[in-house]
């Protein structure tokens, strides 16, 4: 029987904290929830190696370094109400929810966010809610969100979503330029964001995200 929690005290030894991310509240929510019952059946095996995991069709789980080092830019606060784009089975959400007052997924597989939402109860997320629809229009309903954050690779962020950041809020995002990708944050005043770098990271480009479908929108 495959033992996850040792493999789970591994991947925040030997990919977290050599990362710089020391925070408690991320430490313990990467200890405590379960990422292999957030990865296809399939992947269970691999919940814990390096690297993200290829769902197919342009949707992929980050890799735990990668959100990790997201989180610790976030600082995210058990005051706050989050907003989590395109989180597949859950994982970010779960994770998420161990620091915030509430976190919104938003999920446009309906297959994803059901396995999503099974994940989330049966971890126990009982301030994390799962909504079915476009990943570019967010969840209007349950905001205005103080932190907002994108699983995957963007080209552009829509004013939908800015929308919906509160002021003073924060938003990070994986931005991908031909090979290259980096992590920026952005603080909103003023009804626009301010963004900086924060790291280096990849991820596939979100359809919804693309300047292509921008464009053709």
């Amino acid at each position: 029987m495959t033992d996850f929690a040792t493999r789970r005290r591994t991947m925040v030894d030997t990919q977290i904290r050599p990362s710089d991310v020391t925070k408690f509240p991320i430490i313990d929510a990467m200890l405590t929830v379960q990422r292999e019952n957030f990865v296809p059946n399939a992947r269970r095996e691999a919940a814990y190696v390096e690297g993200l995991i290829d769902l197919g069709g342009g949707r992929c789980i980050l890799e735990p370094r990668t959100l990790a080092k997201m989180l610790d830019e976030l600082n995210i606060t058990n005051d706050e109400a989050v907003l989590d784009i395109a989180p597949a089975l859950g994982y970010s959400t779960a994770i998420a929810a161990h620091m915030a007052q509430l976190v919104v997924a938003v999920e446009e597989d309906e297959v994803l966010a059901a396995e999503a939402q099974t994940a989330l109860m049966e971890a126990d997320a009982d301030n994390a809610i799962v909504h079915v629809g476009p990943l570019d229009q967010g969840a209007t309903e349950h905001g205005p969100y103080d932190v907002i954050m994108i699983q995957g690779g963007v080209e552009q962020v829509p004013e939908t979503l800015i929308a919906q950041l509160k002021d003073h809020g924060r938003i990070i995002c994986l931005f991908v330029e031909g090979a290259l990708g980096t992590v920026r944050i952005g603080r909103k005043s003023g009804g626009r964001v301010t963004w900086r770098r924060a790291f280096n990271a990849n991820a596939p480009i979100l359809k919804a995200f693309s300047k292509e479908c921008a464009f053709s929108l």
